[in-house]
């Protein structure tokens, strides 16, 4: 069976969102949850469902886009079973699943190649939390 992820952009990162998504879908489930377009649109509108569906289990973990990375993945943090990551280099996601148990990273389009947004989902969704020490610390991050 394969692995379900969250996949959610906004406008500036809905192109890099398509070839991410169409570059996973044929190792896992991708949940897409918009936007679908470039027409320019609020991005919690979109976050907030694809943090939900990571949160109450339905996908395992989650992407997210848009043009500098911030907005979704401040919005998503809001959640209080998310720890998203910005990452804008494959070692950053691999250090964000090993040490924080990272359930979803955001990536600014912007910033990066589009060969880079594949590199950094690959490490993400193939890396494991190491637990040990960084387990009591990771308990330590939501505050209720």
């Amino acid at each position: 069976m394969k692995r379900k992820i969250a996949i959610a952009a906004d406008h500036a990162g809905y192109e890099y969102k398509e070839i991410v998504k169409n570059y996973l879908s044929e190792k896992f489930e991708v949940q897409d949850f918009g936007t679908f377009s470039t027409n320019s649109v609020d991005y919690p509108d979109f976050v907030h469902p694809a943090a939900t569906s990571v949160e109450n289990g339905e996908n395992e973990l989650g992407i997210l886009i848009c043009g500098s990375g911030n907005g979704v993945q401040i919005t998503a943090n809001k959640h209080q079973k998310i720890r998203c990551a910005l990452c804008w280099m494959p070692e950053i996601a691999v250090l964000a699943r090993q040490h924080n148990d990272a359930n979803m990273i955001s990536m600014p389009a912007r910033f990066i190649s589009k060969e880079v947004a594949i590199e950094i989902a690959e490490k993400f969704l193939s890396t494991e939390f190491e637990g040990g020490r960084h387990q009591n610390r990771v308990d330590k991050i939501a505050v209720c």
